[in-house]
């Protein structure tokens, strides 16, 4: 198990320090949030990529995956089709330039139907899933808003069918769902790139808490992991610092997350956990 922790809990914050973070905390990847309001976005140059890839390398931190916006099952104009593709194809430039493995989307779909949503999001994940072969990166769909559960995401990610088109499981939104963890990894399976987790007080308060202080089942993730090809998978840390600006800082908070999650792991480990049979019993 590799831990990171995204840029979302840190907004602004120069590379240079996240990656002190990260060394100090003992993590070992950072999932970068991909917007102009951060350092790292798509419109940076050859020369910044470059030197923000070396940063990374210099200090034994692994870019994770770069985090973007693309809403993949929205509706759109024509104009708004080839908008969402050149996004698209911009994201996975950026993440094959820092030499990160996955790139996130969204579904987006609203209150579209399910149909006309999904087969767009199949269409859309299916044209870029050729360019991120060819530069070795995997665009991850979140479990989030529109297709929160594990099941409905893989709705998509099944009719796609091209292991460069992936899962990101956000144990909030398949919670928030009513999924089961043990159903979101069966259902997810070999799609799975890696796991955000994160903790909430409820329901109806989704401000950001420490690691094993609210209500998510934690336990259960863990215990059903590993549900993907890599045993040795990701979770990466989502503490949502810019939507809630009132929430503790990060910083302060790593070091503990580190220590419970690794418990939770030991622990899920001595009760025999689920290992890899949530997938191999649906696949």
């Amino acid at each position: 198990m590799r831990l990171a922790f995204s840029t979302l809990g840190v907004p602004g914050m120069p590379v240079a320090e996240v990656l002190r973070l990260a060394v100090g905390a003992g993590y070992q990847g950072v999932e970068l949030r991909a917007h102009p309001e951060e350092p790292v976005h798509p419109r940076l140059g050859a020369r910044e990529r470059a030197a923000v890839r070396g940063q990374f390398a210099d200090a034994g931190v692994e870019v994770l995956a770069v985090a973007g916006y693309a809403r993949v099952a929205a509706a759109r104009d024509v104009a708004g089709e080839a908008e969402l593709a050149h996004e698209l194809s911009e994201l996975v430039l950026l993440a094959a330039d820092l030499g990160a493995p996955y790139v996130r989307v969204f579904p987006g779909g609203g209150d579209r139907p399910a149909g006309a949503a999904e087969a767009d999001a199949v269409r859309r994940l299916a044209a870029v899933a050729p360019l991120a072969a060819e530069r070795r990166v995997r665009v991850l769909l979140e479990t989030h808003d529109s297709h929160r559960t594990g099941a409905a995401a893989a709705r998509i990610l099944d009719a796609v069918g091209h292991r460069q088109v992936g899962a990101l499981w956000d144990v909030l939104h398949s919670w928030l769902g009513g999924e089961e963890p043990a159903d979101t990894c069966a259902a997810l399976g070999p799609h799975l790139g890696y796991v955000q987790v994160k903790d909430v007080a409820s329901a109806e308060d989704t401000a950001p808490l420490p690691l094993g202080a609210g209500v998510l089942p934690l336990p259960a993730v863990l215990s059903a992991l590993p549900c993907g090809p890599d045993p040795g998978g990701w979770l990466c840390w989502e503490y949502e610092k810019r939507w809630y600006p009132g929430a503790p800082d990060l910083p302060a908070l790593l070091g503990p997350a580190r220590v419970h999650l690794r418990h939770l792991r030991d622990t899920s480990r001595h009760h025999g956990g689920h290992g890899g049979g949530a997938s191999e019993s649906s696949h």
